[in-house]
């Protein structure tokens, strides 16, 4: 077995949810000789401000050194971390690496995954999961090779989605599994002396058919009402509370239009009622849209230039709203 202290580290991540695993390597008491995240972002008006990552701030506070190379295949910055002499990589939500960086430490690189591979592949797991309306997910820990999420898997966790879950559960609760998934993964290398089983992908499809979670943009996110109900129900509660859901609203008599984020909907069963797909009513203190069958109940929105609000808020600050559509 190869002990905690003669295992060099190095850790590769940026955002929050890379600092859960992070964390549980450092208070774990494993040896992690350097960090690398994504360089400060330039932030406010002018981007004369410059923001470190969430895991840049946590690796300094405890004292790691901290790499931050704007390209990886810098001859400079593959230098450095030949320096650091890592025998083992963990990666966690950072960019795509080149082979001269993953094949680099002798017990080779592994990623934390936020799904159950080979299902989801991309950069948006967590949303898609919630979008397509599973009800589990998980997180995989697998070897790095040429192409993205499609390495050999070490071993998976589960993770189940309820109903009425939105993102930031999932999150928060795949940070903390994706973490001991990551610690896992390391005693299985430690115990086997720097072998551990590993599964290819392709073992493990049985013809199923593959999801992907590609990167989620603005228009990515635009609610289409012509959409089921369940549809928009998952569809909100996947972007939920970041980067959000969003939508026109356009004032029927102006004809002025104004973007709206949804955040929260709820499933009532009242009948389709023939309207189009976006069409507003206010019944019984409710604000209710028609989707492609039925009906959606609206629980929280925010107005652009305006302050997140429940439904109720919101019908009261508006004027006649049932003039109102979804587009």
């Amino acid at each position: 077995m190869i002990e905690k202290k003669d295992l060099r580290i190095v850790f590769m991540g940026t955002p929050e949810f890379a600092v859960g695993t992070l964390e549980a390597l450092v208070e774990g008491g494993y040896n992690v000789v350097a960090v690398v995240t994504q360089p400060d972002k330039p932030v406010g008006r002018h981007g004369n401000t410059l923001m470190p990552s969430e895991v840049k701030r946590y690796a300094l506070e405890k004292g790691i050194p901290v790499l931050q190379p704007e390209k990886m295949k810098n001859p400079e910055f593959v230098a450095q971390l030949q320096d650091f002499k890592a025998d083992l990589q963990v990666v966690v939500a950072f960019r795509m690496l080149p082979e001269v960086v993953w094949a680099m430490p002798r017990l080779g690189t592994f990623n934390v995954h936020a799904a159950l591979l080979p299902q989801y592949r991309g950069a948006a797991p967590i949303n898609w999961a919630v979008i397509n309306g599973e009800t589990v997910t998980g997180v995989t820990t697998f070897f790095l090779d040429h192409d993205i999420d499609t390495g050999r898997v070490i071993l998976k966790r589960s993770f189940d989605i309820p109903d009425d879950a939105d993102v930031e559960y999932v999150y928060d609760g795949l940070m903390k599994l994706g973490a001991e998934a990551a610690i896992d993964t390391i005693e299985r290398i430690r115990e086997g002396d720097g072998h551990v089983d590993a599964i290819p992908q392709e073992e493990m499809m049985d013809g199923a058919l593959l999801k992907t979670a590609p990167k989620i943009f603005k228009d990515t996110c635009r609610i289409d009402w012509n959409m089921t109900s369940k549809r928009i129900y998952d569809f909100v509660r996947g972007l939920s509370p970041y980067p959000g859901a969003w939508t026109t609203m356009k004032q029927v008599g102006s004809g002025e239009e104004v973007v709206v984020k949804i955040y929260k909907t709820t499933k009532c069963q009242m009948p389709d009622k023939g309207m189009t797909p976006g069409t507003l009513i206010v019944e019984k203190g409710k604000l209710l849209v028609a989707t492609g069958d039925g009906m959606l109940s609206i629980e929280q929105l925010q107005k652009a230039g305006k302050k997140k609000m429940d439904a109720a808020a919101f019908i009261n600050g508006m004027r006649d709203i049932e003039a109102c559509s979804f587009l």
